[in-house]
């Protein structure tokens, strides 16, 4: 047996290594953890139309309303961004003066910030800025090529892996992988149903509240919020902290900027730390700390993706953590007891 003292700095070394190749390795592993999440939600739909349609006729089916799913999303989202993105510009002189009488402010009380709009806000920043989103744009159109790509094949061998899971792993290990992944699916389609419906109420709200305040792109605050949504802690922060900043340039009044901030922070505070967690349920059934640890380690590898989609891969590792006994103590000391009930069955 190896000492604490040996294994402490293996097992530090081993988590640097692992963190190395997932950064090293994006290109290809965030695809396929991108596919495997896609395909968890979407299996009960290929499921239920093969027992009507033939199975390529059934996948056809469900692939194209992955793809329609995507593309309403993206549009949505662009949308929304692009109709704000280009006012900003339009009216850049605004918020450039706006930007005079913050700095003006902090370096009445000691904090010098002067040369920063000149040093960043200029023709080449802004020109290197919308090189870099195009770039983004293409590798992001390449990456859900990919996806749909992986999707496609492992919808079509997801029963034969299952079959051989069985021949070629002992009970034991087929059991841990089968069931793991069968209950991992049902709470991440669960997760998504969750964070869809608190993101359109949220949307919906954040729309409500900017025309009440009469602040101008209500219903593309709200796209904003409802897309945001998805990613915790960061998004739900973005999504006020810009209609804040926007509605201070158009109404140049501290007080009103302020009301509206308090506004989206109710609407925020509400739905996501009263209502979701109650209608979760076992599907979250984990510290808000490794909740935010997930999005900034995920965010720290894989970038805007991995902030999205870090939460549901905690979820993943969690519930097959919760299916063997040598690590089942690891899904009890960072989540709850009671949603593991199921592998502890098993």
């Amino acid at each position: 047996m190896a000492s604490p003292k040996v294994l402490v700095p293996l097992w530090i070394m081993a988590f640097v290594a692992l963190v190395w190749v997932l950064q090293s390795a994006a290109a290809v592993i965030a695809p396929v953890a991108s596919a495997f999440f896609i395909i968890a939600i979407a299996w009960p739909l290929q499921c239920g139309l093969q027992r009507f349609l033939p199975k390529l006729a059934a996948l056809a089916i469900t692939v194209f309303i992955i793809a329609f799913a995507f593309l309403a999303f993206a549009s949505i989202t662009s949308w929304g961004f692009g109709r704000v993105i280009r006012s900003t510009v339009a009216d850049i002189g605004r918020f450039q003066l706006l930007y005079s009488q913050v700095a003006a402010w902090l370096e009445g009380h000691g904090i010098e910030i002067g040369g920063l709009w000149a040093e960043h806000v200029n023709a080449g920043s802004i020109l290197r800025t919308l090189q870099s989103v195009t770039q983004r744009l293409n590798t992001m159109f390449s990456f859900w090529v990919v996806v749909i790509v992986y999707v496609l094949l492992g919808l079509l061998d997801t029963e034969t892996v299952g079959r051989n899971a069985r021949k070629a792993l002992s009970p034991g290990a087929a059991a841990v992988l089968i069931d793991g992944s069968a209950i991992t699916a049902s709470k991440l389609r669960h997760y998504m149903l969750v964070r869809s419906l608190m993101s359109l109420a949220t949307g919906l709200m954040v729309w409500a509240l900017a025309t009440a305040f009469g602040l101008r792109f209500a219903a593309e605050w709200g796209a904003i919020a409802f897309a945001l949504n998805y990613i915790p802690f960061i998004g739900p922060f973005i999504a006020t902290l810009l209609p804040t900043i926007y509605a201070l340039a158009q109404f140049g009044s501290p007080q009103s900027a302020l009301l509206i901030f308090a506004g989206l922070n109710v609407i925020q505070f509400i739905i996501g730390s009263y209502i979701e967690p109650r209608v979760a349920g076992y599907a979250l059934a984990i510290t808000p700390f490794i909740v935010l640890f997930s999005v900034f380690f995920w965010a720290f590898i894989w970038g805007a993706f991995g902030a999205f989609i870090g939460v549901p891969i905690t979820i993943a590792i969690l519930t097959y953590c919760a299916q063997a006994p040598s690590t089942r103590w690891i899904a009890t000391l960072l989540g709850s007891p009671a949603p593991y009930s199921e592998g502890q069955q098993s």
